[in-house]
């Protein structure tokens, strides 16, 4: 099975390590010309869980439209460098299996306007963390969780048959509910530990951290109805907990000055729960805060 990643960053490092080490033919997909010629003279290394290292030999490229026709694509970028995809990925054959991982719900809608046959979405809870252009660190194992919403399954079922209990697939049926409930718990921890500076782990054993999470979920399962039924708050705290050491993506992204996904997990979420009549002031108060750091960063 020939697989094309798209995206090296550090979920897009994790994923072609465990479908390499599985057998799949798998070539990653970056802008960055450094980082191709890094992958391409070494191993892509995995550090494990248990600090033991895999080595995993990988083709990797800057142009997608020159590899021969892939089984699979994975979509690894964060939802900003979609734009600029969408054009590339709608050449490609319609016969072309599509997998999004992205976080967010704004990319929904977005890529089922592309001709694509098989299109499936991919909510991830695993912890990975790039140490260097050919270097990841699986910092917690997490089920990854796949919903079909066009076509058929043979591409996503090859991956469903991994067996590596470090890196699991899962399949689930609703695309839009799995987005949306995993969009929830970013909305729970991400905003608050950019803005605190904290491990995710903080979120639990800092009272005052958890006293305004437990907020948010209560605002969250007053704007949506099955939120707490689907996401009972002890669920919340075990992640905390499970990924206690974890830098939260909207964490690394504010220590890297770069700008967060808030508008496409948090934004959505409140325009959502507007809608319904529910401002969520807690929540909104953090979104606010989160873009007001950023756009005071973007001056500097």
């Amino acid at each position: 099975m020939d697989v094309a990643i798209i995206g090296a960053g550090a979920v897009g490092l994790l994923t072609a390590s465990f479908l390499a080490e599985s057998g799949k033919t798998v070539t990653l997909v970056s802008r960055r010309r450094e980082q191709i010629d890094e992958l391409n003279a070494k191993y892509l290394t995995r550090v494990n869980v248990d600090g033991t290292k895999t080595e995993q030999k990988v083709a990797s490229t800057t142009n997608l439209m020159e590899l021969s026709q892939q089984d699979l694509i994975v979509i690894a970028v964060k939802y900003g460098q979609l734009q600029e995809l969408y054009g590339q990925l709608s050449a490609l054959p319609s016969t072309v299996s599509l997998l999004f991982m992205q976080n967010g719900l704004a990319h929904f809608d977005e890529a089922l306007r592309l001709p694509q046959k098989n299109i499936a979405f991919c909510s991830v809870s695993f912890g990975a963390q790039m140490i260097d252009q050919a270097t990841v660190k699986h910092r917690g194992v997490g089920v990854c969780k796949i919903a079909i919403e066009r076509g058929n399954g043979d591409a996503f079922n090859n991956l469903l048959q991994l067996k590596n209990p470090l890196y699991r697939f899962e399949l689930v049926a609703n695309a839009e509910q799995m987005l949306f409930e995993k969009a929830v718990f970013n909305c729970l921890i991400n905003p608050l530990t950019a803005i605190l500076q904290v491990k995710n782990g903080e979120l639990v054993t800092n009272k005052q951290a958890f006293l305004l999470m437990k907020t948010i979920y209560r605002e969250l399962t007053d704007a949506f109805e099955g939120v707490e039924q689907a996401i009972p708050f002890f669920k919340v705290i075990e992640l905390c907990e499970i990924t206690a050491s974890n830098t939260s993506s909207m964490l690394a992204d504010r220590l890297r000055g770069k700008k967060s996904e808030i508008d496409t997990i948090v934004g959505v979420i409140l325009e959502k729960a507007l809608a319904k009549g529910h401002n969520l002031p807690t929540l909104r108060t953090l979104y606010y805060q989160v873009l007001a750091i950023e756009e005071s960063g973007e001056r500097r």
